[in-house]
């Protein structure tokens, strides 16, 4: 401040005191300097001025700020929103994992008493469990949006809207679906940048998973839904994507649902050599599968070929796939 003030004052008062002793003709032209000098002085105190002052920023860009945030979801219904919602309730674990790995984890407000992951889910309030969830509840919280899983309940969809909130229902089968989940989860909430960089860097992954059975020969598997009855991931399930991506061959391939129930005779017929399942109850030991009545001739337990897995990782239709699908390449081809 001082130079930009004081010093334009300081010059023009030396020219003022030598004026007198200068001929006419150089007054002249030193009158016309001093007053060109005080013009570039203070013109050059005003832009600096200018650059320093917060009002004179640089205008938010209005295209930005009036830009609609819109999805629409595997039913059919399209949801916009001109400002990102900020709170937001998620009716499944899958669902809230996106969210967290989104970077938008702190908006969730509310979530199922299946949601455990990441950590920071179990400081989050439980609106739904077994037994459905907490409508009086939800509308209480205020969410902007509500994600399902499914197209949700058509009555509770309803009153939700009723009470101005927006509802969306998601079903990814598959990997592809899932990154298409992602992408519109975060247009929705305004982080389709985050939302497409995670799927980038999950794309990576899944290739370089792929990459290391792509030669491999295929090898029989069945993958263990539940035990009584027995139940099998059958065609079209994303497990049944997971096990052919992973260089396995799934004995239940012809199955007529995702999720069938799979018959004893035809599994000892087809003899699996890879024996999966998932962790869902404590009693479910590697043992206790083997022991089972018909089980002692089937290849996967004479070889000791049985495997229980994550739950969490396995059943989950989010940003863990990948994981799911490195533990299935490493359990069907553990030599690759």
């Amino acid at each position: 401040m001082f130079n930009c003030v004081f010093m334009p004052i300081l010059q023009i008062g030396f020219f003022i005191s030598n004026f007198r002793r200068i001929k006419m003709k150089k007054r002249v032209i030193l009158g016309f300097m001093a007053l060109m000098l005080i013009v570039v002085l203070f013109a050059g105190c005003g832009n600096k001025a200018v650059d320093n002052d917060p009002i004179n920023e640089e205008p938010v860009n209005e295209e930005v700020e009036s830009l609609v945030l819109e999805a629409t979801d595997d039913f059919g219904k399209t949801v916009s929103f001109e400002t990102a919602p900020h709170r937001i309730i998620s009716l499944a674990p899958s669902h809230t994992e996106i969210l967290f790995a989104l970077g938008i984890g702190d908006r969730v407000i509310g979530v199922t008493a299946f949601d455990d992951y990441p950590e920071e889910v179990l400081n989050i309030e439980v609106i739904g469990d077994f037994n459905g969830i907490n409508l009086e509840r939800i509308i209480e919280l205020e969410p902007n949006l509500v994600i399902n899983y499914g197209e949700g309940n058509q009555e509770e969809n309803q009153r939700l809207e009723e009470a101005g909130i927006k509802v969306v229902g998601f079903l990814p089968e598959s990997i592809e679906q899932i990154y298409s989940t992602i992408e519109r989860i975060g247009a929705l909430t305004g982080v389709d940048e985050s939302a497409q960089q995670l799927v980038n860097n999950l794309s990576i992954r899944e290739e370089a998973a792929l990459s290391k059975v792509k030669d491999a020969q295929k090898v029989s598997v069945f993958y263990e839904i539940w035990h009584e009855p027995l139940m099998a991931a059958g065609p079209g399930s994303f497990l049944d994507q997971l096990i052919n991506l992973a260089g396995g061959e799934n004995i239940a391939f012809d199955a007529d649902s995702p999720y069938p129930n799979y018959d004893m005779e035809q599994l000892v017929e087809r003899n699996p050599k890879v024996y999966l399942t998932s962790n869902d109850f404590p009693e479910k030991t590697v043992e206790s599968i083997k022991t089972r009545s018909g089980y002692e001739n089937l290849d996967a337990v004479v070889n000791d070929r049985v495997y229980i897995l994550d739950g969490n990782i396995m059943s989950r239709p989010g940003p863990r796939i990948i994981d799911a699908l490195e533990i299935l390449v490493e359990a069907i081809h553990p030599d690759k």
